[in-house]
């Protein structure tokens, strides 16, 4: 597969990964997928993994529920090699089935959902949308399962709302059940047509023994503009990241590597928007089991495998917000981001953001190599900002760490906006920090 060499490959290429990615499980098979046409080794942390890594170049991947660590080990390398890692996120706001997951009343098929994470509520409002994620069967297998246009947040009309453009309040149980059809409930079973449209061969749903089901949006990506400067889609928080990163890892093992070049990491992680909180979320140990794996086959002792972490890098990358036209007021004064004016470096003084002065100065560096521009995002002091993995990876791990991303508008909503350049400048800045020792 090319690796997208220009900003209009780059971003007709994420379009087909997000389409390809309605949930945080498509998200990692997608890219698992890509990795072995790449010549990537998929392993089973089961398994004991090839050691000594040492002995010659490596590229090797691993999964683990909708998470994906992915890294190349350049040949040569040694017990204390240190680690660039490119870290991201695989989940999006949205909602979540419920259990009990068929129902309705008033001649109406509905579906039980959960909010998951902080989804803008209206903008998920009259869009053909679809189910997708993960069945996990009594025995264990697992089968990806997709529906495409399946379902509906039907708003209420204005003539029986008439103050609704004043100010619109949607309660997250009363009004945010989708429609999926017309019948009785009892006669039904959601679980059923998920099972129909898995991936491969239909499911038997009486053996279904749990599943991780989410709601996505099924429009098409969109580059548009007066200039064709823009692109919608869902999701670019995070597969924006996760995109960039996955190509810039692609391109990183086609091509020679310096001597004493890192070990390249792509580390995406799931649950971001929930807080991270989970066996494969940035809370969790995912990356130290890998990490560490990997340095006991390259015959690492522990006090050489912390010298290694000391020698270590992430660049945590997240979307961020650029300055929006109608609402100046909600951004800081001094800086205030623009699409296509290059990634952000994204500072916190409260450490919401890992970014501090080495950090800065290294991200610097890196676009200034890679020949592409950056701006700097702060919030606006009465509005704080949310947070990303950068500071967990950085408390988990003790790795320095800064918080970069692609700035964004409409962020958290069901389509949401960048500039065409961003996204291919972020892979490319990339490309460079996988081969450069920090």
């Amino acid at each position: 597969m090319p690796t997208p060499s220009t900003a209009e490959e780059h971003i007709q290429d994420l379009g087909a990964y997000v389409s390809a990615s309605p949930s945080s499980f498509h998200a990692v098979y997608e890219a698992a997928r890509r990795l072995d046409a790449a010549g990537f080794t998929g392993l089973d942390e089961l398994q004991a993994w090839p050691e000594p890594q040492a002995a010659a170049a490596g590229k090797f991947y691993v999964i683990r529920d909708g998470a994906l660590i992915a890294w190349v080990v350049p040949t040569g390398t040694g017990p204390t090699t240190g680690f660039n890692i490119l870290g991201s996120h695989t989940d999006s706001p949205s909602f979540k089935l419920k259990p009990k997951p068929t129902t309705g009343k008033f001649g109406w098929l509905q579906a039980g959902v959960e909010v998951y994470g902080g989804p803008l509520l209206n903008s998920w409002l009259d869009r053909e949308l679809q189910l997708a994620g993960r069945l996990v069967m009594r025995d264990g297998t697992q089968h990806l399962t997709a529906t495409g246009p399946l379902l509906r947040f039907p708003q209420l009309a204005i003539h029986l709302d008439r103050a609704v453009n004043e100010g619109l309040a949607l309660d997250k149980q009363q009004h945010m059940n989708p429609v999926y059809g017309l019948g009785d409930p009892a006669g039904e079973d959601l679980l059923g047509l998920l099972a129909d449209r898995v991936t491969g061969a239909a499911a038997d749903p009486a053996q279904i023994g749990g599943y991780d089901v989410v709601i996505a949006d099924t429009q098409a990506p969109a580059v548009f503009g007066a200039r064709g400067e823009f692109f919608a889609s869902g999701r670019l928080d995070n597969l924006s990241a996760t995109h960039a990163g996955l190509t810039a890892l692609i391109a990183h093992a086609a091509a020679p590597l310096p001597d004493g070049a890192p070990i390249a990491v792509l580390a995406a992680f799931d649950h971001e928007e929930i807080g991270s909180a989970s066996r494969s979320g940035a809370c969790g140990p995912i990356l130290e089991d890998v990490l560490v794996r990997i340095s006991d086959g390259l015959g690492a002792s522990a006090s050489q495998r912390r010298q290694a972490f000391a020698a270590s890098f992430c660049v945590s990358a997240d979307a961020g917000h650029a300055v929006h036209p109608n609402y100046p007021e909600r951004h800081d004064p001094a800086n205030r981001p623009v699409l296509n004016g290059g990634p952000l470096l994204k500072i916190n003084a409260n450490q919401r953001y890992a970014t501090d002065a080495a950090g800065a100065a290294l991200w610097a560096r890196l676009c200034t190599d890679a020949g592409i521009p950056y701006q700097e995002f702060v919030s606006n002091n009465v509005m704080p900002c949310g947070s990303t993995i950068g500071p967990l990876t950085a408390t988990r791990l003790g790795i320095r760490t800064v918080d970069v991303g692609v700035p964004l508008l409409s962020m958290h909503s069901a389509r949401e906006l960048c500039g065409v350049q961003d996204p291919h400048r972020l892979a490319t800045v990339t490309r460079t920090f996988f081969r450069t020792a920090a």
